[in-house]
């Protein structure tokens, strides 16, 4: 069974599912204020391996992933500044509506490109305010958080665990250098649950404290206890949302129910780019749009993570990248050349499943996908042992371990460009169109569309071209669907 590293603990923690319900998993989403960098995507490709890991031992797997799109500040560490809604709102000239729905489609667009399973449900914070202000009132009355004049904050103070995730203990927090203290909070570690902000923006509600918005923390805690319950099997996020976001949601979750709501937390490394963190100002910060401009296929991208364990720092190169398309094509092309030839057997040999539980347990120790990535390649060019078990037999292994994988190793294309099916060439001329009106999440819907009908476009600097796959991309029983609440 699959093993990860608890980062409240941590240590090792095996993800045993349940004997009376599905294993619940929480992944935090983005907040749609912009489309996601490739380094966002490398958290969510986290949570979807270990999604695709329990599976391979059929675990059975309720997941869940929040869309925020409200009450996330630029200034978080310190509790202060301007919600990033409202920055995009500005600067795109648009409410904080047509942001969060252009951005949320744009997410998910990028979540199908990526190979990503569906979350059983997204649910948007704006949806769930209520939820949020009844869990406020509750911390209140059980005197755990105070109204003060701007805003309801969570007293830390009265939460003796707070510092157990992240290490930051209360005797060593130290007020923010880049801004005074605020005079309204008892303790300047506390954190705002519900801002009080009356009408002068555009998302306000109301509540028993005036008009105003909730907190970015308090979201997570209301949504995640609203879907999972008041036990979740598995947390999972990027390392910065370890502090001060999972903290505090530890905190006010466990002080509003009694006892812990989360077992298990999974934290991924950052993904840097040309050896520094991602950012606009250093004109380092790339999205899916960036690869796909360039040609390149987003599951090159995918085959790019898996050369590093998730805790790890790992540092994305254009060169890298091109190097795993051009690897991933190899791989495409020796499974089907593997699947064309004679079976030669009756069943698994010795050596098969040798293989295959050196590749489950590579998988199991904590998602070691290196390692796990060195099986496959041994297994596609029939190196070692490999080499005593028939082709077809070791294709069918590649096209099982892509179950965890999610490369699309099924993937043909003819020999030419093929007859488009029905349908396809009127969703070509379309995509084209919503590119030119730079309506990018319709482009990308169109491409999903096209890939379902077994059709993959690549955009040139001449225009698109187009394969026709003989084989649908998803897995085997992996069923695309728009997910509720979305």
């Amino acid at each position: 069974m699959l093993q990860v590293t608890d980062s409240l603990t941590r240590g090792r923690r095996r993800l045993q599912p349940p004997a009376d319900r599905s294993l619940t998993l929480y992944c935090c989403g983005p907040t749609v204020y912009r489309y996601a960098h490739i380094g966002n995507l490398r958290t969510f490709l986290l949570a979807d391996l270990v999604r695709r890991a329990l599976r391979l031992r059929g675990v059975d797997v309720t997941a869940v992933q929040n869309i925020t799109d409200v009450g996330h500040l630029t200034d978080d560490t310190v509790d202060q500044g301007t919600d990033k809604m409202l920055v995009s709102a500005g600067l795109e000239g648009r409410s904080a509506g047509e942001i969060a729905a252009y951005y949320t489609a744009a997410y998910l667009a990028d979540a199908r490109r990526l190979n990503l399973l569906p979350f059983d449900a997204y649910p948007r914070a704006t949806d769930h305010v209520e939820a949020m202000v009844d869990l406020v009132a509750h911390l209140v009355e059980r005197g755990f958080a105070y109204d003060a004049p701007g805003a309801v904050y969570f007293d830390v103070r009265s939460f003796p665990g707070y510092g157990r995730l992240s290490g930051n203990r209360l005797d060593a927090l130290q007020p923010g250098h880049r801004h005074e203290p605020n005079p309204e909070k008892r303790f300047h570690g506390d954190f705002a649950l519900w801002r009080k902000s009356g009408e002068q923006r555009q998302q306000v509600w109301d509540s028993p404290w005036g008009r105003g918005f909730p907190g970015w923390h308090i979201e997570c805690s209301a949504m995640g206890m609203a879907y999972l319950g008041e036990h979740i099997d598995v947390h999972l996020g990027g390392v910065d949302l370890q502090f001060p976001h999972h903290e505090c949601e530890i905190a006010q979750s466990e002080a509003a129910v009694g006892h812990p709501v989360v077992d298990v937390w999974v934290h991924g490394e950052h993904l840097l780019a040309e050896g520094r963190k991602m950012s606009k100002s250093s004109g380092n910060f790339y999205d899916l749009r960036t690869i796909a401009e360039r040609g390149i296929d987003p599951l090159a991208f995918r085959l790019v993570c898996l050369q590093a364990r998730y805790h790890t720092q790992f540092n994305f190169r254009w060169e890298a990248l091109v190097g795993a398309e051009r690897a991933l094509e190899r791989l495409r092309a020796r499974v089907a050349e593997l699947a064309a030839a004679p079976d030669g057997a009756s069943g698994p040999s010795a050596t098969e499943r040798t293989l295959d539980d050196r590749f489950t347990a590579a998988v199991e120790d904590d998602l070691d996908t290196p390692t796990a990535r060195a099986v496959v390649h041994a297994v596609a060019g029939g190196e070692g042992e490999a080499a005593a078990v028939p082709a077809a037999r070791r294709a069918a292994l590649l096209r099982r371990w892509d179950a965890v994988l999610g490369l699309d190793l099924d993937r043909t294309v003819s020999s030419g460009p093929g007859v488009l099916p029905a349908g396809a060439a009127e969703l070509i001329e379309r995509r084209q169109r919503a590119r030119a009106a730079s309506d990018w999440p319709a482009a990308d819907a169109l491409r999903g569309d096209l890939a379902a009908l077994g059709v993959d476009v690549a955009d040139t600097p001449a225009g698109p071209t187009w394969t026709v796959r003989v084989q649908a991309r998803l897995p085997k029983g992996v069923v695309g669907h728009k997910p509720p609440g979305v």
